[in-house]
C-alpha cells in the first residue's frame, strides 16, 4: 500500500492523483469524440470540470451520511479523544504512553491518558477533505447526473448526445478512482484464501479492522483478502471498452449507450459488493451501493424503451464544427 506518490519530491495523495488521472483521461476521450458528434469540443470540457466538482461533493456526502462515519467526523471536531482509536502496532497491540509514540507509529498525534490509544488531533474541516480518500461513486453518481443535465439545456445541447460519450468516459474515470483506493487501502474485500488475496501493511484500513476484530496479533500485515479495489478497476475498464465498441457498431439512438453503461455498472458493483468487507451504511437489508444500484437497473430498464421511442434529431451544427476525417 503506498498512501502518497512522490512527484518532483512533493507528496500527492494516491487516491486523489489517480482520481484525478481517471477524470483526465474520460474528459479527454469525450473531448475527442466532441467533433463526430457535432458537439463543441469547449462544451465537453466545461461540461467535465462541472461534473467533476458535482461529483466530489455528492460523493463526499454520500460518505458521510451513508457510511457510518459521521460520528467520528463530529468528535473529530468536538472530542478527539472520543473517536475510535488504536493501539500501537507492537508484535502484541500495546497501548500508548505519550503522543510521541502515537505520532512515531503514524496513527495520530493524541495518545488518551486512560484507554492508551491513539487518535488524530482536533480537525473540524477533515469531513471536507476528500482528496485522503472517502468518496461513494453512487453519491457522485446522483448528484451529476441531474447537474449535467442542467447545465448541457442551458448550452442546448442534447444530453443524451454526451451521455452516450459519458458511458465509455465515466467507467474509464472510475477504474483509475478504484486504482487509487488499492493504494490507499480503502474498500478492502473480506478475508479469503484465494492466491490473489492480498494482505495490506501495518496502519492501512484492513489491517486496524482486523487487529479490532482480535483476528490479527502481530504488526506485520492483514489477513490476505479479497482485492475487491482491483475487481472493480478491472471491471471497469473492461465496461468503458465494450462501451465505446457499442457506441461505434451498435447505438441505435441517444441515450442507449449510457443507460446500458448503468446497468453493466450497477451489476458489477453489486457482485463487488459480496466481497467487501470495510465499513459502510446499510439501506433495506442490502448494502447502500447494491440498494442505489437495483434502484438505477429500474430507473435504466424505464428510459431505454423510452427514448428509443423518441424522435431522433441533431442540434444545429455548432460555430467552428469542422467534420472528422470519418465522416
Amino acid at each position: 500500500m503506498h498512501g502518497t506518490f512522490v512527484i518532483f519530491g512533493i507528496e500527492f495523495p494516491a487516491y486523489f492523483t489517480l482520481l484525478m488521472v481517471g477524470f483526465l483521461a474520460g474528459t479527454w476521450i469525450a473531448f475527442r469524440h466532441a467533433t463526430a458528434a457535432r458537439i463543441d469540443p469547449n462544451t465537453i470540457l466545461d461540461f467535465g470540470m462541472l461534473l467533476v466538482i458535482g461529483g466530489v461533493l455528492g460523493g463526499r456526502a454520500a460518505h458521510v451520511l451513508f457510511d457510518g462515519q459521521m460520528t467520528d467526523y463530529y468528535y473529530l471536531c468536538v472530542d478527539p479523544l472520543k473517536t475510535t482509536g488504536e493501539l500501537l502496532p507492537t508484535a502484541t497491540p500495546s497501548k500508548c504512553e505519550s503522543a510521541d509514540q502515537c505520532v512515531a507509529a503514524n496513527l495520530g498525534d493524541l495518545c488518551h491518558p486512560e484507554n492508551g490509544t491513539c487518535h488524530s488531533d482536533r480537525d473540524c474541516l477533515r469531513v471536507f477533505k476528500f482528496w485522503y480518500g472517502g468518496l461513494t461513486y453512487y453519491g457522485g453518481f446522483l448528484v451529476a447526473i441531474p447537474l449535467g443535465l442542467w447545465f448541457l439545456r442551458r448550452r442546448k445541447v442534447n444530453p443524451w448526445k454526451v451521455g452516450d460519450m459519458a458511458a465509455f468516459a465515466v467507467p474509464l474515470g472510475i477504474g483509475f478512482g478504484r486504482l487509487g483506493c488499492f493504494y490507499a487501502g480503502c474498500c478492502f474485500g473480506d478475508v479469503c484464501d484465494a492466491p490473489w488475496g492480498t494482505s495490506f501493511p501495518t496502519g492501512s484500513p484492513a489491517w486496524r479492522t482486523h487487529l479490532d476484530e482480535s483476528r490479527i496479533l502481530s504488526s506485520d500485515a492483514s489477513l490476505p483478502v479479497h482485492p475487491t479495489q482491483l475487481y472493480e478497476a478491472i471491471g471497469c475498464f473492461l465496461l468503458a471498452g465494450a462501451m465505446l465498441w457499442f457506441y461505434h457498431r451498435r447505438k441505435r439512438f441517444h441515450g442507449q449507450a449510457f443507460w446500458l453503461m448503468a446497468i453493466g455498472y450497477a451489476v458489477l458493483r453489486f457482485i463487488v459488493e459480496l466481497f467487501r468487507a470495510d465499513q459502510r451504511g446499510t439501506l433495506l437489508g442490502l448494502s447502500t451501493s447494491q440498494t442505489i444500484g437495483v434502484f438505477l437497473i429500474l430507473v435504466s430498464l424505464v428510459m431505454l424503451p423510452y427514448l428509443r421511442r423518441r424522435p431522433q434529431s441533431d442540434e444545429p451544427v455548432p460555430k467552428g464544427w469542422k467534420p472528422s476525417p470519418e465522416n
